[in-house]
């Protein structure tokens, strides 16, 4: 699936996204992680750790453009929602796009980008 033919919902101006700090925002009843970088790109993902235990992804620690999680010490590249080594595993990224100021996060069956 394109990002032309999926469904775009706005989930609130890019400044109400704190730098490093993530968010959560619940669409079709999921909750999405939503992260802003220092560089201001904007990254999301389904809000459940990779790691075999679970957990919240938003909760975690952001630098440059990796998630630390705090529970299992995974590092989660945002930009493809790869775990990085020794760990493996893969987050759930979600279609991000901004236009206008605002955040817009992919909806439907919230593909993996």
């Amino acid at each position: 699936m394109t990002k032309d033919k999926i469904e775009f919902i706005s989930v609130g101006a890019v400044d109400h996204f704190l730098v490093q700090i993530g968010r959560v925002v619940e669409i079709g009843g999921r909750q999405i992680a939503v992260f802003r970088l220092s560089d201001n790109r904007i990254f999301a993902a389904v809000n459940k750790n990779p790691h075999p235990k679970g957990g919240p992804l938003a909760e975690g620690i952001v630098s440059g453009h990796y998630l630390y999680d705090p529970l299992y010490d995974w590092k989660i590249d945002l930009t493809t929602g790869l775990v990085q080594a020794p760990d493996t595993g893969q987050a759930q990224m979600v279609p991000v796009k901004i236009e206008d100021g605002q955040v817009w996060i992919g909806a439907g069956e919230l593909q993996t980008v």
